[in-house]
């Protein structure tokens, strides 16, 4: 099982939440809540109004996400969900845990794999960073479901 640190569409609550669910993907289990040890810019962007986590390490905000437990099929669905290695990067990155529900008691530091990316339009620097994702926030910005573009 690989530790997976999602911070967008995919937490629970989000329009994509029910990949995470579906268990024809592979098993993903809920095991806390955490945020990124480095500060690094959460943008929303796009016509699609995707949330990415820009791989710049120092810069924006301490991103809050769910961290969950996830096997091979899993891992190699949301590869190819996230458009790794094109449009996101799976890199491994520390999570500081917030809350914890998982087996075993996990404090302090994990690390875990985040889907960033450092390939993005230079403009995307430049649009407001946030602390953490929800689709349906003030920022007005709703995600737009692939079936729907």
């Amino acid at each position: 099982m690989a530790r997976v640190f999602v911070y967008g569409t995919l937490k629970k609550g989000q329009p994509n939440y029910k990949h995470m669910i579906n268990t024809a993907k592979g098993l993903a289990k809920f095991q806390g809540r955490g945020r990124t040890v480095e500060k690094y810019p959460l943008v929303i962007a796009g016509k699609y109004n995707i949330p990415y986590m820009l791989n710049i390490p120092g810069t924006g905000h301490h991103v809050a996400g769910e961290i969950y437990s996830v096997d091979d099929q899993m891992l190699q669905f949301l590869d190819e969900f996230e458009g790794c290695p094109d449009m996101y990067q799976r890199t491994l990155m520390r999570i500081e845990v917030v809350e914890w529900e998982g087996k075993g008691s996990a404090e302090g530091v994990l690390e875990c794999f985040v889907y960033s990316t450092a390939t993005y339009p230079p403009e995307w620097v430049g649009l407001p960073y946030y602390d953490s994702y929800d689709s349906s926030g003030k920022h007005g910005l709703s995600y737009v479901l692939r079936e729907s573009r």
